[in-house]
Parts: C-alpha cells; structure tokens; sequence
C-alpha cells in the first residue's frame, strides 16, 4: 500500500510539472509518526478542486501539462490506504505554484481493522 501511495504521489507530481520544473521528497519524524511529502512546483490546484481531489463521489480529473489522462481515483485510493494504517493526508497547493502532498504513517506497527500491516 505504501509503494502504490507513493508511486502516485510521485506520477502526479511529474504529471503536472512542467519540463525542467523541481519535484522534492521530503521526510521526517513527528513524534511517533513518519512524515512524507511530495512537492513540486507545477500548476497547482484550486481550491475549490482541493475540496473533491480525496473525494470517491466527485471523480474529479484534470488533464496532465502535456495532455496525460487520469481516472480521478488515484487519490481517492491513497486516502484510503493511508487512513487504513492509522496514517493522514492531506494537500496545500497554489495555483501556478505547485503542490505539496503530505502523508503520515506510524513508525511502529499498529494493528488495523483487517489484522494486516502496511
């Protein structure tokens, strides 16, 4: 689940950077809690996109800087996973600006509802 979190985050920081734009991975920790962003200096979001982006009935989509097609789910499901081991996300962003999506995880194993681990 963190390999796909991550992968995406990543694929949708190159997705909307434009050539030669910076994408930065970013960690550290917080309390008992492992902090990751991805940030990148692309098109940004609105706000009132911000709103829909983690949300299963808006299916939001933008459209790459180059044309690149999404399903509007990919967040949707990083949410999911991320909530699923006791972690949060969360997005700022500004448009012309980029993007910094950040996620938590517990450093130290914690049981979820299934009895499986991230």
């Amino acid at each position: 689940m963190f390999s796909t979190v991550f992968r995406n985050l990543v694929s949708n920081a190159i997705k909307f950077t434009r050539e030669n734009g910076n994408i930065s991975i970013l960690t550290r920790k917080k309390d008992d809690f492992c902090e990751i962003s991805v940030k990148d200096n692309g098109v940004g979001i609105s706000g009132e996109n911000i709103q829909k982006i983690f949300r299963i009935d808006s299916n939001h989509s933008t459209l790459g800087t180059i044309g690149e097609k999404g399903t509007g789910l990919g967040l949707v499901l990083c949410k999911e996973f991320i909530e699923k081991n006791n972690g949060k996300i969360w997005v700022e962003s500004v448009v012309g600006k980029g993007s910094q999506f950040t996620f938590t995880l517990p450093l130290k194993e914690q049981p979820r509802s299934d009895n499986s681990l991230i």
